[in-house]
């Protein structure tokens, strides 16, 4: 099974369970480090997720993919917070972060420019535009390659 479909079937069998416990699946990655495989659920809720959580969503988790067994190689499942460097990934997670300080990368370069750091002033479902400085910046969403929130020191 590919890492695509290995993320799509987790995503499957832990959503409703986090969905009827109020928590959000940010993101699933299905990693190779080294010579070992790592599965990772990032999940959060309103006020942030805490060790408790993280364990509780892990046995249940690690049930559902004994019982299902999608994946043939042998792998380290972790579950934790998105971190306060949280990914956007989805359309609603660039509406929640307009206004706050991101980190956006581009496939190919917009006005010169493949990495923008700054406000998100805001975001259509069609472009997202970041304030760097004093300049807005539009970038279409189809050329988001990676974006996160991003801490201001």
């Amino acid at each position: 099974m590919s890492s695509a479909n290995i993320k799509s079937t987790v995503e499957n069998m832990i959503t409703p369970y986090l969905e009827e416990n109020n928590f959000e699946l940010v993101d699933v990655e299905y990693v190779k480090e080294g010579s070992s495989w790592f599965l990772r659920v990032f999940v959060d809720k309103e006020g942030g997720i805490d060790i408790e959580d993280c364990g509780r969503i892990s046995e249940v988790l690690s049930q559902k993919l004994d019982e299902n067994d999608p994946i043939t190689d042998a792998y380290f499942l972790e579950v934790s917070s998105p971190g306060a460097e949280r990914p956007l990934k989805k359309t609603k997670d660039f509406v929640k972060a307009v206004g706050k300080h991101v980190y956006v990368t581009t496939y190919e370069p917009i006005g010169g420019l493949k990495e923008f750091e700054g406000v998100l002033s805001s975001f259509d479902e069609q472009t997202v535009v970041v304030q760097v400085g004093k300049k807005e910046h539009a970038i279409p969403f189809e050329k988001v390659a990676s974006a996160r929130l991003a801490i201001v020191f």
